[in-house]
């Protein structure tokens, strides 16, 4: 049965929308930045709900490229409107608010000083001056929270906005086979009515398009499994997104609990784990084995470390694959961590 998280939930959610609405003026232009996947999403478009009609302008921007197929098709289907960061110049904007995603997960973010952000990852560094911070670990979902938003305003979504919403905590919680909370559960049952289930099975079935199969097939021929684990390093990835499929596919096999897929991509190694084990947390083992090296952590059910090429090559000596291969597989089963 999941858990509640009255520890980190506020005890007055109208008293907080109340809070929050109060840091924007009619003739603030907001910047909402995000790094885009289903919940980020679903957060962004609901905090623009929030702000209907209360300022002047809204731009949702992510950092990264969208290249999962369902990513591209909740973003077709639903109309969500987006701009890429770097074709934008943060000053322009009067207020800015970052959803899912906390400063100190990108570089690109680090450099834009932020008025809101509400999020579920583990809380980081870097917000102790922003003046309205929401952060709860222990939710599955950040959409689950912007929904506890949009019911303390009295505002019922849009069937595009519940489809959306829907898909992003379904999807962080990987329809609650991960760690989540009666909040996650509460807010997909007032949200599943109102949204628009045939656009919802587009969007899941967009899983794989027909070129994702050769990285499919690549997986199949190279992965190794230890200690109720798999393991699989790809080389060089035109997307990180492919190691994220590759992670999640493995995390289906019969006896299998633990997964991580690794690959070279522009100028990172980049390290996407996966955890269905009741002792392990992936967060806490990808901290633990690379963040000396990079950015590394997530939550118990799931995890990402990039780590710079160049450091790893004054580390190990080069960054051919084997090596890297050899790297991660004796970091993560050297450094096995208990929940």
């Amino acid at each position: 049965m999941p858990k509640s998280d009255r520890k980190h939930k506020p005890r007055n959610m109208a008293e907080q929308v109340r809070r929050l609405l109060s840091l924007f003026v009619p003739e603030d232009r907001v910047l909402i930045t995000i790094a885009a996947d289903p919940d980020a999403l679903g957060s962004a478009v609901a905090f623009k709900r929030l702000l209907w009609r209360r300022v002047a302008s809204v731009t949702i921007a992510r950092n990264n490229e969208i290249t999962r197929p369902d990513n591209l098709a909740m973003v077709r289907l639903l109309k969500i409107p987006l701009e890429s960061l770097k074709n934008l110049r943060a000053d322009d904007f009067s207020k800015r608010v970052m959803v899912d995603s906390q400063p100190h997960h990108s570089k690109d973010f680090e450099r834009i000083p932020q008025h809101v952000i509400i999020d579920h990852h583990p809380v980081g560094d870097q917000v102790d001056k922003t003046p309205f911070v929401d952060i709860r670990p222990r939710y599955g979902a950040t959409s689950s929270i912007l929904t506890e938003y949009l019911r303390a305003a009295g505002i019922k979504p849009s069937t595009r906005l519940a489809t959306a919403l829907v898909y992003g905590i379904k999807n962080d919680t990987a329809g609650f086979q991960r760690p989540a909370l009666a909040e996650d559960v509460a807010a997909l049952q007032f949200l599943f009515p109102k949204a628009n289930q045939a656009v919802l099975r587009n969007i899941e079935f967009s899983e794989m398009r027909l070129k994702d199969l050769e990285v499919l097939r690549q997986a199949l021929g190279q992965y190794v499994v230890r200690r109720h684990g798999i393991f699989v390093h790809l080389g060089a990835c035109k997307s990180p997104d492919n190691l994220v499929q590759i992670a999640d596919f493995f995390l289906k096999v019969d006896s299998v609990d633990f997964t991580a897929a690794s690959g070279t991509h522009h100028d990172n190694l980049v390290i996407v784990m996966r955890n269905m084990g009741a002792r392990l947390s992936a967060g806490v083992m990808a901290q633990r084995a690379f963040g000396d090296l990079g950015p590394a952590g997530g939550h118990k059910a799931m995890a990402r470390a990039e780590l710079p090429l160049k450091a790893l090559k004054e580390h190990l000596g080069d960054t051919k694959d084997a090596t890297l291969k050899d790297f991660v597989m004796r970091r993560l089963l050297s450094r096995p961590q208990k929940h």
